[in-house]
């Protein structure tokens, strides 16, 4: 026998040895757009924690937070192309796409958390059906904090706003700033405090949490809580790569996944009240919405609904007609 053949066969001896799982082990790759602080990445490290405990060293995920890997508008897309396994998005500012994804950014339509999980759970099979057939599958969805206004002065009134430039990061803000006279903006949050500081944009609908990711002490001198809307985001799975795994270990993804998404819930809680309390510490002015104000709202907000049913077509009319029942 050879010396390179008996080294050959030692080597598949050695491999012979190796626990199958080691072999087998597979390596995912995730995009967040958001930073290490933000509640939505600490909820992601959780789940991924337990995934790779559930897993028994069959499968490792390293999450790339801050848009290190893939900013937003690029990372549903990674994951349909396979750059990434798994992904974070915001479902609005995907709603170009598909007006289902934007339900929850209706002004004034979801104003409190047990809002935001009956819209959520309603929306849900509609969201899994389109991502299904772009070789998607929903793992979980988070909703933020009810979304505020930020200005550089209090606001009484939209009429204030009118002429001004207001930030968007969706079509549906895009569109609200449209209907109240200011001219839209689109501005990403990672970009936010120059877009201030340069006169870019000048006010925002956005939660408290966002605020505190971006310093908003630095841009704004005002926050009001609104209950504008709760935008949900949503964490999405290759579903090529999710079916590639064994039947135990997707199932508990999938399990972990549900304790992500109540996990979710209970931060996002937390988040609004720590995020407007260090508003107010550092230095901004945070107080209740005016009667004229909420009455202004609710006005557009009854316009865009109008407006998104006649995009969304029979699946919109009967989504929030499910919704207003009851």
């Amino acid at each position: 026998m050879t010396l390179h053949r008996r080294a050959l066969m030692g080597a598949a001896g050695l491999a012979a040895l190796t626990p199958l799982a080691a072999r087998a082990q597979a390596r995912w790759q995730m995009a967040t757009p958001y930073p290490d602080g933000n509640f939505h990445t600490r909820n992601i490290r959780s789940f991924v924690q337990e995934v790779e405990q559930a897993s028994a060293g069959r499968l490792a995920v390293q999450i790339h937070s801050g848009g290190a890997l893939l900013r937003m508008p690029e990372i549903k897309r990674g994951v349909q192309t396979g750059q990434v396994q798994l992904g974070e998005i915001l479902l609005t500012a995907y709603a170009n796409e598909d007006p289902l994804f934007d339900a929850d950014a209706l002004p004034q339509l979801v104003t409190n958390y047990a809002q935001a999980k009956k819209l959520a759970d309603l929306q849900r099979p509609f969201i899994e059906a389109r991502l299904a057939r772009q070789g998607l599958s929903l793992l979980y969805m988070v909703p933020w904090p009810p979304a505020g206004l930020y200005a550089q002065q209090p606001v009484t009134s939209l009429e204030q706003l009118r002429g001004q430039r207001f930030r968007t990061f969706s079509p549906m803000t895009n569109r609200f700033a449209q209907l109240i006279g200011a001219q839209p903006t689109l501005v990403q949050a990672a970009e936010l405090a120059q877009a201030f500081a340069t006169g870019v944009v000048q006010a925002q609908i956005t939660s408290a949490a966002t605020g505190v990711d971006t310093q908003a002490w630095d841009y704004a001198r005002v926050f009001t809580p609104l209950g504008f809307s709760m935008t949900k985001n949503a964490v999405l799975v290759s579903r090529r790569a999710l079916e590639g795994l064994p039947a135990d270990l997707q199932a508990a993804i999938r399990a972990a996944a549900g304790r992500a998404e109540t996990r979710g819930y209970e931060f996002s809680e937390a988040a609004q009240r720590s995020t407007e309390a260090t508003l107010a510490e550092r230095g901004m002015q945070v107080g209740p919405p005016s009667q004229q104000l909420l009455d202004d709202l609710a006005r557009v907000g009854r316009t865009m609904a109008d407006e998104w049913v006649q995009r969304a077509g029979p699946d919109g009319a009967r989504l929030l007609e499910q919704y207003r029942a009851g």
